[in-house]
């Protein structure tokens, strides 16, 4: 379409009224509840709309469609020149501009009363933002910036388009859309309402088209896990229970259906979860099993007389526990031992409805409220037993096992184990998910905790002078920006992992599935303790619920322990590590004995002599290479004496699976350095690929800070190996503390680049 600047615009006087509040309504590319409410519902109360003039408004309307981008720079070419026609500073509204617009002098909104209407329908939508206000009126606004001015060395926005990586537009988006009023806190919620108004909130996320965003296009979505895994990263900043309620809905409940069934599952039912009309849970977890998954007690019995299957608790420990979703959902995807003819197929997922359509529970199926809980008591988790609930043969998700129309049993994948292993592909996609919630809340507490430091004072250096920002403090400076640049480590591990995870082939699913497992421990563990650290560091501000820490660390405590209780996963990470060292073995022989003793020799003569376990130069301490060799020395020699106390302990008589509990502390140590050293490794690819050379120093600095309090944090056992001389770990602890002075001019701006808006800090210590 091309656009005269001197066209009529080809709608109605009526329509062309509102379409300067259509236009700045969508100038952030969000339309957000709110302003879809008052465009929707305000907007329609009026007398001179007509049924043509409504549907036209409806379409422009749509929190799910930007419209065309020829359409909208119509509204702006035609909404700038009615501007350019006011002359009064009191006309410059929109109002005015949609009145110069319709230009019908006697029409009905120019009389005082409809024109008071119009006027209270601009003020419900929001104060107009500054650059719409500077693209629409010739002189710039007179808008005072109340923000604190930034000493760093580097551009605050460009950090910002860093970390949001190849997702700006879509982080954009929820920055806008989660500011929205609708989306307020309540800082002390009453569980009941808070549930409903969860609820509420991921209808207008469902709205907005974000619940399906992992799923086909055919189905609303836009089939792509990776945006997904963003999306779900900014609800972290805002509220934990929406957060987890989104992802069981749409990840796990959507997910299950996506993953584990086929076409006919996809057809009948992907659409409705991913608009919110098909509420769901994932009930796998067992009360008597936790995280024993392949020992769940809940049974299939195929019934071949009817080709149904009977869905069975057969004791009440059997039951599913705190199963997310379960008071709101009509349907869950129900995990149970498949059984034909007395003979136990495994575990598989099947579709149970479980409510009628007036939200009544089914006969046969009994569900319990989990009650409160130390934290997301906006999620409504509950425990669910079923009593011989017959389901149809279609109900199971077939994609690995199918049931065919004889009863028979088939599976391409023969083998049961890996059969199973690939049934648990779900799993992945949350505990790649979890912990990039997880840090925007330690980032959400980093950020609160440093904008306080940086403006409260505390002790005067002498009388008459004045007090001391906490910030200005050394050990201030230690209790937060090791934290600060942990935060920032961690943000390019998950996205290294969330590319992985998204791109990910069959052959790589083990890899990404223990890199999944430990990079949600090692994450979700540093969520926890930072935040702690973050409310102690605000004293007793701290400690009152306004200022988001009451809220930010019950609801994330749970993160250490769901999707997988995190000591258990980082021992499925040092198995996973341990069969890759096996597989070389098994593969390369005598070679990888070579190979094995070469790496050793040659770090004895260049990394472990005398002259570099005692060099202090501030250059060799802070540089990429003796950063990256220790975490490496560190994760091979783990490595290397574990599988050799394996051995050792197999060898003398022991089970495998008693070898295993004897060397279990050992191989948390392996997985903790493995995890570590894929950290530091991403954290390196991310500041080598760099151009921008303030912003490539600022990381460098915040790497080795990384680095260096993860080598102090063990130091002990560095001096052990004799890897580091007692100088040396002198010398690390002086250069940390060098670091955290060096950083203290940027801790400001590097917590402000997390780009997490006001509205969604809300903590008055924070503004």
């Amino acid at each position: 379409m091309s656009v005269q600047p001197n066209s009529q615009l080809p709608f109605s006087p009526a329509v062309r009224l509102f379409i300067p509040l259509l236009y700045a309504a969508w100038s952030d590319r969000v339309l957000s509840p709110s302003e879809v409410l008052t465009i929707q519902e305000e907007a329609f109360k009026f007398d001179f709309l007509s049924d043509f003039d409504k549907a036209q408004l409806q379409e422009w309307a749509n929190p799910k469609r930007f419209p065309p981008r020829d359409l909208y720079k119509m509204w702006e070419i035609h909404c700038r020149q009615a501007a350019d026609q006011l002359k009064k500073p009191d006309d410059r509204t929109l109002i005015h501009i949609g009145i110069a617009l319709a230009n019908q002098p006697d029409a009905p909104w120019n009389s005082e009363p409809i024109r008071g209407q119009l006027i209270r329908m601009e003020k419900t939508l929001g104060a107009i933002n500054e650059a719409t206000f500077q693209t629409l009126f010739s002189t710039p606004a007179s808008i005072r910036d109340t923000k604190e001015k930034s000493n760093a060395s580097f551009e605050i926005k460009a950090m910002q388009e860093l970390l949001d990586g190849q997702y700006v537009d879509l982080k954009s988006k929820m920055r806008s859309l989660l500011s929205d009023p609708v989306f307020t806190l309540d800082i002390i919620p009453d569980k009941h309402d808070y549930r409903t108004k969860v609820l509420g909130w991921l209808h207008m996320l469902a709205s907005q088209g974000l619940g399906a965003l992992s799923y086909p296009e055919a189905y609303g979505g836009k089939d792509d896990m990776g945006i997904y895994g963003a999306a779900f990263e900014m609800l972290g900043y805002h509220d934990l229970s929406l957060t987890i309620k989104f992802g069981v809905q749409f990840g796990l409940w959507g997910g299950a259906v996506l993953a584990l069934g086929t076409n006919k599952h996809h057809e009948k039912y992907l659409k409705a979860i991913g608009d919110l009309s098909l509420p769901g849970c994932f009930a796998m977890t067992e009360t008597g099993h936790g995280s024993n998954v392949r020992g769940l007690e809940t049974t299939a019995i195929y019934q071949r007389e009817k080709g149904t299957f009977i869905i069975n608790t057969p004791h009440p420990d059997a039951g599913k526990e705190y199963i997310g979703n379960a008071l709101h959902g009509q349907m869950g995807a129900v995990f149970a031992q498949l059984i034909i003819d007395g003979e136990n197929h495994g575990v598989h997922a099947f579709i149970v409805r479980l409510r009628d359509g007036q939200g009544q529970t089914l006969e046969g199926i009994r569900i319990e409220d989990n009650g409160y809980k130390l934290g997301l008591n906006g999620v409504d988790n509950g425990r669910i037993w079923f009593d011989q609930v017959e389901i149809p043969r279609e109900n199971l998700l077939d994609r690995f096992g199918q049931v065919d129309e004889n009863g028979n049993y088939h599976s391409a994948i023969k083998n049961p184990s890996k059969r199973f292993f690939m049934m648990l592909g779900t799993l992945v996609g949350g505990r790649v998910c979890v912990p990039r919630a997880g840090l925007s809340a330690a980032k959400k507490g980093l950020a609160i905790a440093v904008r306080y430091a940086t403006r409260r004072r505390q002790f005067a250096p002498g009388p008459n002078q004045p007090e001391t920002l906490i910030m200005d403090y050394p050990s201030h400076q230690r209790r937060l920006i090791p934290l600060v640049a942990k935060a920032y480590a961690l943000s390019f591990a998950l996205d290294d992992l969330l590319e992985r995870f998204v791109h990910n082939g069959e052959e790589d699913f083990r890899e990404v599935e223990t890199l999944a497992a430990g990079m949600k421990s090692y994450a979700t563990w540093f969520t926890t303790e930072s935040l702690q650290e973050c409310r102690e560091a605000c004293g007793g501000k701290g400690y009152l619920a306004e200022n988001q820490f009451a809220a930010l660390k019950a609801d994330s405590d749970i993160f250490t322990t769901f999707e997988g209780d995190n000591t258990v996963l980082m021992q499925l990470v040092a198995k996973g590590v341990l069969s890759q060292f096996k597989q070389a073995f098994h593969e390369e022989g005598n070679m990888a004995v070579l190979r094995i003793l070469t790496q050793r020799i040659t770090v004895a003569i260049n990394e472990q002599n005398p002259l570099i376990i005692r060099n202090t130069d501030s250059s060799h301490l802070r540089g990429q290479d003796f950063q990256l060799n220790a975490f490496r020395y560190r994760e091979q020699r783990l490595l290397t004496s574990l599988a050799n106390r394996l051995r050792g302990l197999i060898k003398s008589g022991k089970s495998a699976h008693e070898a295993g509990l004897l060397a279990q502390t050992h191989l948390l140590k392996l997985a903790d350095a493995f995890i570590e050293k894929v950290v530091l490794e991403s954290f390196i690819t991310k500041e080598n690929a760099l151009e921008d050379a303030n912003l490539k120093e600022v990381l460098g600095q915040l790497r080795a800070m990384y680095a260096l309090t993860c080598i102090e944090k063990h130091g002990a056992w560095y001096l052990e190996q004799d890897y580091i001389a007692n100088v040396k770990s002198k010398a690390i602890r002086k250069s940390i503390d060098q670091l955290c002075a060096e950083l203290r001019p940027e801790v400001l701006a590097l917590v402000e680049s997390f780009g997490i808006p006001d509205a969604l800090l809300a903590a008055p210590i924070a503004m």
